[in-house]
């Protein structure tokens, strides 16, 4: 599986506060795929944000269940920190940015 198909993978994982998938709102910073070990770096869009362990968690556990993944770590960071210049156009008309 290459990242592009990992990264359409995580579009099904959402924000639930926001209802906007966790690609589609920018939050996905780089995805590595060594043999089937999958590392995805992504942050959240507030530090303390409540929903971390549901957000994290979820692409972990999605991820987890494809064929040819043997293991996944979601490493979430704070910088570059999230702004909504990240956010597809498709998110920014959702949520009112345009």
């Amino acid at each position: 599986m290459d990242t592009a198909e990992i990264r359409e993978l995580l579009k099904q994982v959402y924000d639930p506060e926001l209802g906007v998938n966790i690609v589609d709102l920018g939050l996905v910073y780089e995805i590595h795929n060594d043999d089937g070990d999958v590392c995805i770096r992504m942050t959240l869009t507030t530090p303390g944000c409540p929903m971390h362990d549901t957000i994290a968690g979820g692409a972990e556990r999605l991820l987890q269940n494809q064929p040819g993944i043997r293991s996944v770590k979601v490493d979430v960071v704070w910088d570059p920190p999230w702004s909504p210049d990240k956010m597809s156009e498709e998110a920014k008309e959702r949520l009112g940015f345009r």
